[in-house]
């Protein structure tokens, strides 16, 4: 029987890494409007199934932004202003109201703060010379702190801890946060694709996960979130290879060394006709816990190893952090399968199309690949 991989023409690396790239964007795109929707009948009431990008309601019934601090990484007071005065300049008033969309304001097609960020970091590899990460943080602490440089709402921990520890004076390369109760979360991989695809470029997969590991770094202090970086950069470096076209036993596999029966879960789910919801929201949290949700990424990209749509219909329509592990999910299955495998109209829906092409055209350019 033939398989989507057997029919899509042959991809070159450049055409994998394309797929990682874009896949990337449209995965939080598509999930966006429902990010962090845990009641699942909610969701389905609000927008239907989402097969295609969507602006957020304001009201989101699972929201608990008001809870959060506005000081630093976590829960608590709204009394500081490192959200509204440092970072998310005008924004803080759409944090204490109850039920508050995330990302209220934006529009349908547009990317999360993270994803925003990975572009940030994707310009700085395609700028002359070799990589600096002081560079990177100096880009990194100028778009943060620029008023309008974004149409986003919230802003993870990691953010907000680093730019409390910046607001005390400390260095750039001194303000990532100590590990917290959601340090470990998969918002922390999705700027690795790029530095783990220009590292390639110049070494192996051993240079590549020593890349993503100092790049982390930067703005995570978590032993935690390290192995899984180490397992995504392993992975993304063997689909982007193109050696084999059967990518389905690779993400069992991974997902079987960090501790997850990933073949076992697929077969059963198969076997008894289950429901995706069995998994992602049944054996594992939807949430944005990196031991939870790299491991349902995983899960996702094996049953649906042949259909890129398919893969990020699904995961948006889970709902958690579907926007995180929708670019994870989007940047394994783009290696995977590349471009081709991918709907256009997704592509041309993207809010900023136009720059990211740019932006990932000069990228590949940089790296030296056609």
């Amino acid at each position: 029987m033939n398989t989507l991989t057997d029919q899509l023409p042959s991809q070159t690396r450049a055409d994998r890494i394309r797929g990682a790239l874009w896949g990337m964007f449209i995965g939080d795109a598509l999930a966006m409007p429902v990010h962090w929707y845990y009641n699942i009948a909610a969701l389905q009431r609000d927008f239907g199934t989402i097969r295609d990008y969507q602006a957020p309601k304001d009201h989101h019934p699972s929201s608990i932004m008001s809870l959060a601090n506005t000081a630093k990484a976590g829960r608590g007071s709204q009394d500081g202003d490192v959200v509204g005065g440092l970072i998310l300049k005008g924004k803080k008033h759409h944090w204490g109201p109850a039920n508050r969309h995330y990302h209220q304001g934006m529009l349908a097609g547009e990317n999360t703060l993270n994803l925003r960020c990975t572009r940030v970091l994707l310009r700085r590899l395609s700028a002359g010379g070799a990589y600096d990460p002081a560079s990177f943080l100096r880009d990194y602490v100028d778009f943060m702190t620029a008023e309008n440089s974004h149409n986003d709402t919230y802003a993870e921990s990691y953010h907000r801890d680093f730019f409390a520890n910046y607001a005390r004076g400390l260095a750039p390369e001194q303000c990532a946060g100590e590990e917290g109760h959601d340090t470990a979360s998969i918002g922390g991989l999705v700027s690795l694709p790029p530095i783990i695809f220009a590292a390639l470029g110049q070494g192996d997969a051993a240079t590549a996960s020593e890349a993503a590991l100092r790049q982390i770094r930067l703005t995570h202090r978590s032993t935690k979130l390290e192995r899984y970086a180490t397992a995504f950069s392993a992975l993304l470096a063997t689909l982007t290879s193109g050696l084999s076209s059967e990518i389905a036993p690779r993400f069992c596999a991974t997902a079987e060394r960090l501790g997850f029966p990933a073949g076992e879960v697929l077969a059963k789910v198969e076997r008894n006709r289950q429901s995706d919801l069995d998994v992602v929201g049944g054996i594992l949290s939807s949430a944005c816990y990196i031991d939870q949700s790299f491991p349902a990424a995983l899960y996702l990209a094996a049953r649906y190893a042949n259909d890129f749509e398919g893969a990020l219909v699904a995961n948006t329509n889970l709902g958690g952090d579907n926007c995180h592990r929708g670019a994870v999910l989007g940047a394994m299955l783009g290696a995977g399968l590349g471009l081709a495998a991918i709907p256009q109209r997704w592509i041309q829906g993207l809010a900023a199309r136009a720059e990211l092409e740019e932006e990932i055209e000069r990228f590949i350019t940089r790296l030296g690949q056609n």
